[in-house]
């Protein structure tokens, strides 16, 4: 069954919301949709308190101030979730004794022209192992489907989303998860065509985020994974200022569900 599952997205040392694909070198292009004056700690005590595992930590920028609030995010709530951005093979560990449940890695996969390095890959896999290891695949549309997008959705990779691929990179890894960036942020809906692809694969427990604005993208996720995909709500989500869904509807349905 779908399950909702949180975040934590980190900006410049602060709980934010971005529109995504608008997160660049160029500050201007930025697109902020909410900004918190609660702590990092704050959320993860809270996701701790209502007992949502497996969320996700996301630091967008490798900056001090954004790995200070992913360490104090991470020890307020230890094992409770997933860490990612900037992560590699020579910090995977330390992220784990820091007190995340698993790594999440995208960039690092992939030469900076977008090429796929399946042997880090296996490294990754070798030094931490499989159990320990999220994959990120955020994508966008082309005319191949889907396209991983690396470098904060900037570059488009020589990486697609089929079925062949899921499979290869499944079997060296716990989880995936799956931004559609071309909704990311908008609130707008689901892109249930993407979810539909997760769902009839399914081989490993999937994430997917982008665009849920209410309760009814909460079903249709369900409807169009056969229950097979999970969800993470940002922007539309009460506790991060949005109007269309809040939290104690999520941990209803959580409930509801399992």
């Amino acid at each position: 069954m779908t399950k909702f599952r949180p975040c934590i997205d980190l900006h410049d040392g602060k709980v934010k919301q971005i529109v995504g694909g608008t997160l660049t070198n160029d500050s201007k292009t930025l697109r902020e949709n909410f900004v918190s004056d609660k702590s990092p700690e704050y959320f993860a005590e809270l996701y701790q308190k209502h007992q949502l595992t497996g969320g996700h930590i996301i630091q967008l920028g490798q900056t001090p101030d954004n790995k200070k609030a992913a360490l104090s995010a991470l020890a307020a709530w230890p094992n409770g979730m997933q860490i990612g951005g900037g992560i590699n093979l020579q910090n995977a560990t330390d992220w784990l004794t820091a007190g995340a449940s698993h790594i999440i890695v995208t960039s690092y996969l992939f030469s900076p022209e977008g090429n796929f390095l399946p042997e880090r890959l296996s490294k990754l896999t070798a030094e931490i192992g499989k159990e320990k290891l999220v994959i990120d695949l955020s994508c966008r549309r082309t005319n191949n489907g889907w396209t991983v997008a690396m470098n904060r959705w900037q570059t488009l990779t020589n990486l697609h989303i089929t079925t062949e691929n899921l499979n290869h990179i499944a079997s060296q890894c716990d989880e995936l998860l799956i931004h559609a960036a071309d909704v990311e942020g908008l609130c707008n809906g689901i892109d249930t065509e993407l979810v539909q692809t997760l769902g009839k694969w399914a081989k490993l427990p999937i994430t997917y985020a982008g665009g849920a604005a209410t309760m009814n993208d909460i079903h249709l996720t369900q409807q169009h994974s056969q229950g097979n995909i999970d969800i993470t709500v940002g922007s539309a989500l009460d506790i991060f200022g949005g109007t269309g869904i809040t939290l104690t509807e999520l941990n209803n349905w959580n409930a509801s569900n399992q």
